[in-house]
């Protein structure tokens, strides 16, 4: 069993004792602990809320809804709903912040409060930090009974409004989608997207829709993680059917995986590329990944004469360094679409509206439209750490290692060979070192990965011995 705690939120897989599983007693402190945070920093009395479809996520819910409204604060449950919903409801609702009951793209078993302001976006490393101290000490006080919160439940009512403010924007033409008749399936397994997608679809004019695992019942039919080894039911669906594309969602739906007309993967780290390349089309501004993304859209970025600028890794960081830029577009490469005309916050929806415009308006199929950027690959690798392990010292040797390449250290360590890349660094949510590597040829990208965990296990094995 599981606990992580970071200054992102808390996350962990359900069960076992306090402090080691995701336990009620862990929720409790924590939902305490963000109620008492957001009491401090703002005079707003509500709190939105909202939940992916994962078994433990009811549960869950009614214990963080029952601890605010101990806390005084007034709850607007969304119930099963979008992590970008419930960013957008935050603002409308004029919260204190919010918490989305949601572990991604992790398995069943586990879950997670993920912790927003009051403009909807995640927190900064210093108030969660300052989360994590509230409760570490158990300073967490309590309303008289005349003060309890109230509770209302509007997740039908956001779940419209989402879809009416992504089909206001300029950039979204479902007459175009309509008129393209395209066919169309899609995964959503069995979580929230099964609500919204193809209700999204709809909207926009897409009538011909295959759905899979779109009952939002929790049960994940495959690894949730919207990566090619998991998506092998849907890529066989495509191939032997006659579709012009597939849509596939995580289980909150911030990340946004595309299948080609021949069942090929489009590739994540591509449907950010596409996205921006068709915004710059028509919206110039600069353009924001993180240091584990692509360099295809830097490409694309400086065809249309923009500029591209990089973050350290985690949407916070993105949607910090987008500001600071002015960016028209970001996100990341794992399929997540931050526009923020509409939100700064992943958007698989946005990402989708905006996406099948493009593929619309192009008049080129999947792979014609693929085959029109940069080809890059990137091997996606991770090493699991025993206890004790110093990193901070493995990387320091590496950096040593490697000192007559041009190294950036904002978050791990990314190593630049030319148009090539390694980046390492230490994960936020589980206990790993993730080593990606980027090439113009798959060869060459698996080949670096593979000489830089040889590299680690190397200088692992020489701190052991010494």
């Amino acid at each position: 069993m599981t606990l992580i705690k970071s200054i992102s939120g808390i996350r962990g897989t359900i069960g076992d004792v306090k402090g080691e599983g995701l336990t009620p007693e862990d929720i409790v402190m924590y939902a305490g602990a963000f109620g008492q945070w957001a009491s401090e920093n703002s005079d707003n009395r509500v709190i939105v809320i909202g939940r992916d479809a994962r078994i433990s996520g009811e549960m869950v819910s009614k214990l963080v809804c029952a601890t605010l409204q101990g806390k005084g604060f007034d709850v607007v449950d969304l119930g099963v709903s979008t992590t970008p919903t419930v960013e957008m409801a935050v603002p409308a609702e004029r919260a204190a912040g919010g918490i989305i009951i949601t572990a991604s793209h992790n398995p069943a078993q586990w879950n997670a409060l993920k912790l927003l302001n009051q403009d909807g976006e995640f927190l900064s490393a210093e108030a969660g930090s300052e989360i994590l101290s509230i409760a570490d000490s158990g300073g967490v006080t309590y309303a008289t009974y005349k003060k309890i919160g109230n509770y209302e439940l509007k997740g039908e009512y956001y779940i419209n409004k989402h879809i009416e403010e992504i089909l206001k924007l300029p950039l979204v033409d479902a007459e175009a989608i309509k008129d393209k008749n395209f066919n169309v399936i899609i995964d959503c397994v069995n979580s929230s997207g099964g609500i919204v997608v193809p209700q999204l679809l709809k909207a926009l004019g897409v009538n011909q829709v295959k759905e899979l695992y779109c009952e939002p019942n929790g049960l994940f039919p495959h690894n949730p993680e919207p990566l090619p080894e998991n998506l092998l039911q849907i890529s066989k669906e495509i191939e032997e059917g006659k579709f012009d594309l597939g849509i596939v969602v995580d289980p909150d739906v911030d990340r946004l995986a595309l299948i080609c007309e021949d069942g090929v993967p489009f590739g994540e780290e591509y449907t950010l590329v596409s996205v921006a390349d068709y915004v710059l089309q028509h919206q110039k501004g600069s353009t924001v990944s993180n240091l584990s993304s692509t360099q295809a859209l830097k490409d694309v970025a400086e065809k249309y004469n923009c500029d591209y600028y990089f973050s350290a890794v985690g949407e916070v960081n993105v949607v910090q360094e987008m500001k600071s830029n002015n960016a028209v577009i970001g996100g990341e490469g794992n399929g997540g679409i931050i526009y923020p005309t509409l939100h700064y916050g992943r958007d698989a929806l946005v990402g989708i509206a905006l996406f099948l415009t493009h593929l619309a308006k192009s008049g080129l199929s999947m792979r014609r439209l693929k085959a029109s950027y940069p080809e890059y690959h990137i091997s996606k690798n991770k090493i699991e750490l025993d206890e004790g392990i110093e990193i901070d010292h493995l990387f320091k040797k590496i950096k040593q290692k490697y000192s007559q390449h041009p190294i950036t250290t904002i978050d791990g360590i990314k190593i630049i060979f030319g148009k090539e890349w390694v980046h390492l660094r230490r994960s936020n949510t589980e206990p790993i070192i993730r080593i990606y590597a980027e090439s113009d040829s798959e060869t060459t990208a698996q080949h670096l990965a593979q000489k830089m965990i040889s590299d680690i296990k190397e200088l692992l094995s020489a701190t052991i011995n010494d």
